[in-house]
């Protein structure tokens, strides 16, 4: 059974120092508070199993760390939601890799409302804008909070038509941290008026790397995405089709195949993905959605591995990402063996967890 979520100051700064240890991703967190009764005890013994995962003097975060942290969000008035409890996002849970712990900044009860996300082109032009605000002020009209990423273009014009019917800004950044910096005055509006998430580090400005994770939380959040104007490799794309992977609503509106910027929404389209040309559109999609209700499952606490046996999971790896029930059937492995086998991987920087279940190798360092 997974860990109960902390219910005190000491209990939090755990959960922080879990969360912000080297190797622990979303998954693996969620692993160790399965197999450990609580994170101080998962804490405790980070280091033997990162010693048995070749990792040597390992020392996870620091209390000094998460509490430096802690008192940067106290500053910025940021509050943590923490994966379990009654005030985090009730959809966001249910992905596969939910963050352990969400900084949120403003109100925190529109995340618990129905959401869809309105996503596109930062570089959209003036009728792609307009779309994305018609559909927002509409679909904010029915009573849905908007969820963007508050990049520019698209998501900018979403967030500005929701305003005041409620709108959530995922960060790849830390919540007290405005990317793109031109969009401060707008941060401070939805700080104020919607919701700004993260599960980011305070203080943390984003890097490449940080995007592809804030579009699984912007999908995550929502019943389904909307795409308005994208490129065939564009993050915003990376986002619908994380929704589809996640069981939500992929949604597209088309455009003309001269223009670029349309070309990944035609190519979501004929993948299979809804065409949209209203709200009503959006509405009728998201009103026949029926979303997946399902908990993580139970891993035993003694479950460990041999070296062997992750390397024989490794070897089953590659550049491009396998699903984990497939990984399992040519591994000949039950799910606490395999999971175990994971974690010793993860923890020692050798695979990445991906959207959907997805595992692959991870790319050698720079």
């Amino acid at each position: 059974m997974a860990v109960e979520p902390p219910r005190d100051d000491a209990a939090r700064l755990a959960w922080l120092r879990l969360a912000r240890s080297r190797n622990v991703g979303p998954r693996t967190f969620l692993r160790l508070t399965q197999r450990f009764s609580s994170t101080a005890q998962a804490l405790e013994a980070l280091p033997d199993l990162a010693g048995g995962a070749g990792l040597r003097d390992y020392v996870p975060a620091t209390e000094d760390d998460a509490a430096r942290e802690m008192a940067a969000a106290a500053q910025a008035g940021a509050r943590m939601l923490c994966l379990g409890a009654n005030d985090y996002p009730p959809l966001l849970a249910e992905i596969a890799d939910a963050p352990p712990l969400l900084w949120a900044l403003g109100d925190a009860a529109l995340a618990r409302r129905p959401c869809v996300a309105v996503v596109g082109a930062r570089n959209a032009s003036a009728l792609g804008r307009r779309m994305a605000q018609t559909l927002a002020r509409d679909l904010g009209a029915a009573g849905w909070v908007v969820v963007s990423g508050l990049a520019r273009g698209v998501d900018r014009a979403a967030h500005e038509a929701a305003l005041e019917s409620g709108t959530i800004a995922a960060l790849a950044g830390g919540v007290d941290t405005v990317y793109p910096p031109e969009h401060a005055a707008l941060s401070a509006q939805i700080a104020a008026q919607g919701l700004l998430v993260s599960e980011a580090p305070m203080g943390e400005t984003p890097v490449a790397r940080s995007f592809p994770k804030r579009n699984r939380i912007v999908s995550g959040l929502s019943a389904g995405v909307v795409l308005v104007e994208a490129a065939e490799r564009s993050g915003s794309l990376i986002t619908a089709r994380c929704a589809a992977e996640q069981g939500r609503e992929a949604m597209a509106v088309p455009g003309s195949p001269l223009d670029a910027r349309a070309s990944g929404c035609n190519a979501l389209i004929r993948e299979g993905a809804t065409l949209i040309r209203s709200a009503e559109d959006v509405l009728e999609a998201l009103n026949a959605l029926r979303l997946p209700r399902r908990a993580p499952a139970p891993i035993e606490p003694r479950a460990v591995v041999s070296g062997d046996v992750a390397e024989q999971v490794a070897a089953l790896l590659g550049a491009s990402p396998v699903a984990l029930d497939a990984l399992g059937e040519a591994a000949g492995l039950d799910a606490a063996t395999l999971s175990a086998a994971l974690t010793e991987l993860e923890m020692m920087g050798r695979i990445e967890m991906r959207p959907g279940d997805m595992i692959a190798l991870a790319p050698p360092a720079a």
